[in-house]
């Protein structure tokens, strides 16, 4: 009978408000009072709505005292109360709470605080237009507190392509989506000195930021949704799909830095970036095709002030003094060095008299040893800088270029569609000075030591062709989306020691790549008649993968003999130097692959998933997923994940999550193989091989095959709307639970008595050996909170402000899972040493705090920017070396002018008070004789300094 009674008096009271309706119309305008076509309105509490034209106009039949909601993807969203029949509205960009999203749910599209997960919305057409940074990782860095991304110095390929995390955890542990698809990794595997050690990430430098619309970022597990990776969560790039407007913008900008040009002072690190995007309508149905692209360069910077360690010993002066008479130093005779060691002008008689008297060459390398760096250094008119290595930014040259296709063949929703990139990008990095004393330097070719050079060149390139539509009352999704990164090394200004005077200079080393290719097929259904909506969605997936490594030309990677043998067995003496010591093969800074290491590995995987979604009533919320994959190479897995949220008012939600999640150990990590110099804490260069997991060397030691890791993830949180004070927020908490962590070994070396294991790492060319394993479980949490409010004060004054912050903390739990021969052999340390523990646990801020304002006053825009990075600790494996270095905020401040409507000039600072992280200091011994004065191994936000900007933005419509 109740509800009777309030069915007649629903119908009473709406029949009273229909004939009291009239039509409100109005316009809508963006903040730069550009009409706006596109923009939802709706009546508030009822299924009415319109949406404007192409002029931004709109008009609907509404009653006065009723509320009109405005919105639109890219601005907040805004509530006007009907009080006149005349209604203009402006909105506001910004990165809003209110913003529909696509990631994390296949149901219909919900606002952010209306997600049973938490997701981030990055507007990326505001943030280009104010920011002072050009590429993509280093745009989230500042502005996604729990997004992680630093460039990286002395770390050879990852020099090149900056790795990237979510939550703290692992670079391999995000999942990249374009347009909702899958995006192939990078085909470099960090191995060196950087965060994300013995991890493949994605290259998202190689997407031109012209080509995105926005930028959707799940914190949340999603495995059981997406598949592998998605442990930490989900970062969807939704392409732009802008057409009738040409955007370009010029960028030129250099940092202006106390600590510039080896700590003098100035300018260097010049930077230009020019980028555009341009749309076609397409059809009669809305399609389009956008084309994007950009060219950047960038030049090097240098933070190292001088080198403070040994240059020359007393058999370099007798060198330089050889040269000047036309003598040859490849083979100088005992006589001819105690000839002109008479003539090196600072030995004194004594000496002299000792060199001249010496009865063999072993009395004469004794007496020579000796460390006369400064006398030479004046000698030879040079300085001690002149011997630096550049600690700092590699060069880089790159353009990109990205389309994107949508075409509508009918009123129903059939489309076909595509999105396609290429990249290229060749860079040139730096790696340790090799000095005149040392015995990887050939003098009579680099009389002054050396510094090599590794050159890269990155090419990748992606396509994805789909259909969608209608079957029936089905939704259907077919698409297939292929994608190859390619990265190969010349290295330059160079030798290999061991070849002396017959060595090239430069070096074609090799490379690697990496292939995928993704067919998808999605179904999905929304039932409005089944509680207040359920969704249910289903499919399945296939996936290729490919991974090969190219060897390099023969001297990259060969050790040689003094006679220019080969070596191939641990019996064979390579060439030595004046003092008897054995010099390094292949090219000096980065050896070469070899036709050993070459290899071309495969596999698939199918999966299927099933994903239900139900609104049970107005308040209450609940997901549930779960998907199967089996992979040819290790075997099946199935995840589920099952969220909820619970409106407690009508703007406050609760919303959690549980899940399961996988990650399978990439063809990088099961095959990569090569030998590399590693630089140890002291400085001191050692070769390093690193062997797959099924080699011998893998046997001998018990290093067992990789398996995949699992996790179990939970997460809770609350989000609240306050419509009056236009003021959102959102806090999340999560913990993630990580079993059977892949990471990179230490240094295992063998015995030295021509045991088996011995002779492979002389076959490698390499001292030591390195592994990736499955070493250790790790535990994540952290607090995730966001709070965005907007101040309209006039129609040419609004103020729009977000505060976002990140607390985490990851750390191994347990014991380290050796196998029974590493644990008699006493070698469980080595398995997971200390300094891989603070690359996992405390080499990148583990607090983060960002807050951004954003002031529009008539043709002015004021962008003001500060970010706190918390505390991180230098990776050294000796606990005494760990310094620990404190937070610093960051300041970006910018400042923008519209001169007309197509014009739009920037000017602006990242750093604006160049601050730098503290200082290494001596006591803990890191600084590597003057080499790192800030830590190269625990990065908060790089050290370049203060970053100066100036930008042209033309909008031609």
């Amino acid at each position: 009978m109740i509800k009777y009674y309030l069915l007649i008096c629903f119908l009473f009271f709406g029949s009273l408000a229909f004939s009291q309706q009239q039509e409100i119309s109005g316009t809508v305008v963006d903040d730069q009072s550009q009409p706006l076509p596109g923009v939802s309105v709706a009546i508030k509490g009822t299924n009415q709505g319109t949406i404007t034209d192409f002029d931004g106009n709109y008009s609907i039949n509404a009653s006065l005292g009723q509320t009109l909601v405005f919105s639109f993807v890219g601005f907040d969203a805004r509530e006007v109360l009907i009080d006149q029949i005349d209604i203009d509205v402006q909105m506001v960009a910004g990165t809003a709470l209110g913003e529909v999203v696509l990631v994390g749910s296949r149901s219909r599209s919900r606002t952010v605080t209306e997600s049973a997960v938490p997701v981030d919305v990055l507007d990326m057409e505001e943030i280009q237009t104010a920011v002072p940074q050009v590429n993509l990782n280093q745009m989230l860095n500042y502005v996604a507190p729990s997004f992680s991304s630093n460039t990286q110095t002395i770390a050879d390929g990852t020099d090149h392509i900056d790795p990237a995390s979510l939550r703290g955890l692992g670079p391999d542990q995000v999942l990249v989506l374009i347009n909702g698809k899958r995006r192939h990794n990078s085909s470099l595997i960090n191995v060196n000195g950087s965060f994300g050690r013995g991890s493949v990430g994605t290259d998202l430098n190689a997407i031109p930021v012209a080509a995105i619309q926005r930028i959707e970022v799940l914190r949340d597990g999603a495995a059981a949704q997406y598949g592998s990776d998605a442990i930490a969560g989900v970062i969807n790039i939704v392409l732009n799909e802008d057409v009738g407007e040409l955007e370009l913008n010029i960028t030129s900008g250099a940092n202006f830095s106390k600590n510039a040009n080896k700590q003098t002072g100035g300018i260097d690190g010049e930077t230009v970036n020019v980028a555009a995007s341009y749309g076609i309508a397409l059809g009669e149905h809305g399609g389009f095709v956008n084309f994007s692209g950009d060219f950047d360069y960038r030049e090097p910077y240098n933070r190292m002030a001088e080198w403070e360690g040994s240059i020359f010993n007393a058999y370099n002066a007798i060198e330089r003094v050889a040269v000047n008479n036309g003598a040859d130093i490849s083979n100088l005779s005992n006589s001819q060095i105690q000839e002109f060691a008479q003539q090196v002008s600072y030995f004194d008689a004594d000496f002299q008299n000792d060199i001249a008297t010496a009865e063999d060459r072993s009395i004469l390398q004794e007496l020579l040893s000796m460390n006369v760096t400064e006398a030479e250094l004046d000698a030879r008119g040079q300085q001690r800088s002149d011997y630096n290595m550049r600690v700092g930014q590699s060069a880089l040259r790159g353009g990109r270029f990205f389309a994107n296709f949508s075409l509508p063949l009918d009123n129903t929703g059939t489309e076909i569609y595509s999105f396609a990139g290429i990249s290229s990008r060749t860079g040139e990095s730096a790696g340790f000075y090799r000095l005149p004393n040392q015995s990887r330097t050939y003098t009579p070719i680099y009389i002054n030591g050396f510094l090599p050079r590794i050159n890269s060149k990155i090419k990748d390139q992606s396509l994805a062709v789909g259909i969608k539509g209608m079957i029936g009352d089905w939704s259907v999704d077919f698409s297939n989306t292929y994608g190859k990164n390619e990265f190969d090394y010349l290295i330059s200004n160079t030798s290999n020691a061991s070849l002396e005077g017959a060595s090239p200079t430069s070096f074609d080393a090799g490379g690697f790549s990496f292939a995928q290719n993704t067919t998808n097929l999605d179904i999905s259904q929304f039932f409005d008649d089944i509680f207040e909506g359920l969704n249910i969605a289903f499919g399945a997936e296939h996936r290729w993968e490919n991974y090969q490594i190219v060897a390099g030309e023969k001297a990259s990677y060969e050790q040689y003999t003094e006679n220019g043998e080969v070596i191939t067995s641990a019996s064979q003496m390579p060439a030595q130097d004046f003092f008897g010591n054995s010099r390094a093969g292949g090219s000096q800074v980065f050896p070469g692959f070899s036709p050993q290491n070459e290899i071309s590995r495969e596999r698939t995987s199918v999966a299927g998933y099933f994903d239900v979604e139900a609104d049970f009533s107005e308040k209450f919320l609940m997901t549930f997923a779960t998907r199967f994959e089996n992979y040819s190479d290790f075997g099946s897995t199935i995840n589920f994940k099952l969220a909820s949220r619970y409106k407690l008012s009508e703007n406050v939600n609760l919303r959690g999550a549980v899940n399961s999640g996988f990650r399978a150990p990439s063809l990088h990590q099961l095959y990569f193989n090569s030998t590399s110099t590693i630089f140890n804490d002291e400085g001191i260069p050692v070769e390093v091989g690193t062997f797959s997991n099924d080699s011998r060397a893998a046997q001998l030691l018990g290093i067992p095959e990789l398996k995949e890791e699992t996790s179990r993830s939970v997460s809770i949180g609350l989000t609240s709307k306050i419509p009056d004070a236009n003021l959102t927020f959102t806090v999340d908490g999560y913990f993630v639970a990580i079993d059977d962590r892949v990471v990179y070994t230490g240094q295992f070396r063998g015995p030295g008595t021509g045991t088996e294991l011995d002779q492979l790492l002389s076959q490698a060319n390499a001292t030591a050996a390195s592994f990736f394993a499955n070493a250790i479980d790790t535990e994540s949490k952290g607090i995730d909170a966001v709070l965005t409010h907007s101040a309209i004060f006039s129609e040419n004054l609004q103020l729009k402000s977000d505060l976002a912050a990140t607390l985490s903390k990851t750390q191994q739990v347990g014991d380290i899972q050796a196998s029974p021969e590493l644990e008699r052999a006493g070698l469980v340390d080595t398995y997971f040493p200390e300094d891989s523990r603070i690359y996992l646990e405390e080499a990148v801020p583990r607090t983060k705090v960002n807050l951004s304002n954003s002031l529009v006053a008539g043709k002015f825009n004021f962008f003001l920017r500060n970010v706190y990075f918390g505390k991180v600790t230098e990776a050294a494996s000796d606990p005494l070396r760990q310094q620990e270095f404190g937070g610093k905020v960051i300041t970006d401040l910018s400042v923008g002018y519209k001169a007309t409507d197509a014009l739009t000039l920037t000017i602006g600072s990242n750093n604006l008070f160049d601050i730098y992280p503290d200082a290494a200091d001596p006591a803990f011994g890191n600084r590597s004789d003057g080499r790192f004065d800030w830590s190269r191994s625990a990065q908060q936000f790089g050290f370049s300094g203060r970053f100066l900007f100036a930008r042209i933005s033309i909008n031609l419509k």
